[in-house]
């Protein structure tokens, strides 16, 4: 399904950091991720505050919403499958989250250079590209 406006490339990127976040709250509470709970506690706070720049930004941005269309630009590779912590290891944990990080990354990243044309917006999500990167430099140190 393509996205082809301003609210939807808005909406997606919510629903991504609300799913991330859900997931990084669940392996904080594993017992076998225990060691590396604060930081991903740490991940789940910046998701909810990504979800409320984001929203911010929506608000701010509303009566240019509807003039600024994207054209090429799909969900599908960057939909992620939702997984079950309790249901895999350690190892699949955290690979699981490296293809996290990576898919909201790719998604800020393009995301910023479709809506180039609402500067406002495209900074928004390269911040929050930004804070996704800083995670995966956090999972490499540890």
């Amino acid at each position: 399904m393509p996205i082809i406006n301003f609210g939807g490339l808005l909406n997606f990127a919510e629903a991504m950091e609300k799913q991330d976040m859900e997931f990084y709250l669940s392996i904080a509470s594993n017992p076998e991720m225990s060691d590396l709970s604060d930081l991903f506690q740490g991940f789940a706070k910046d998701g909810k505050k990504n979800i409320a720049h984001i929203q911010r930004t929506r608000r701010e941005n509303i009566t240019e919403m509807i003039l600024e269309g994207i054209t090429g630009f799909f969900r599908k590779p960057f939909v992620l499958e939702v997984k079950d912590d309790k249901e895999m290891g350690r190892a699949q944990i955290l690979k699981y989250v490296d293809k996290m990080e990576a898919r909201a990354i790719a998604y800020y990243t393009e995301g910023a250079k479709k809506i180039k044309a609402l500067p406002e917006v495209s900074m928004a999500l390269k911040v929050a590209g930004k804070k996704r990167m800083a995670h995966t430099q956090k999972l490499s140190g540890s």
